[in-house]
């Protein structure tokens, strides 16, 4: 039993001095990877910026088109309100008319 008690020890402490070993090796690669992952993050950045030009020209285009189909529906719309109006219109004048010739 003692010398499992002299023996444990030293075992614990060779564990420990692996897994701080294995740490500390995990931890420069995980930081070698960040750099990495940085430079590719400032790459795609730059190459974003330079794309900005042709986002802008297209959002502009759309919106023009936008604009360009909102007026068309509504002269649509506007020209078929129209037309059932003015179809109102005409039957309410033929009825006026119809009462005035039986009034007569």
């Amino acid at each position: 039993m003692e010398e499992l008690m002299s023996i444990l020890p030293i075992i614990l402490y060779i564990l420990g001095g692996i897994l701080l070993i294995t740490l500390i090796i995990l931890s420069i690669k995980l930081i070698k990877t960040i750099n990495r992952m940085n430079k590719v993050v400032d790459d795609v950045e730059v190459k974003v910026k330079s794309l900005n030009g042709f986002f802008s020209a297209v959002d502009f285009i759309t919106d023009t088109l936008s604009g360009l189909s909102d007026r068309i529906v509504e002269a649509i719309t506007h020209s078929i309100s129209n037309f059932f109006t003015k179809k109102k219109i005409s039957k309410k004048k033929k009825e006026e008319e119809t009462d005035e010739e039986r009034e007569d």
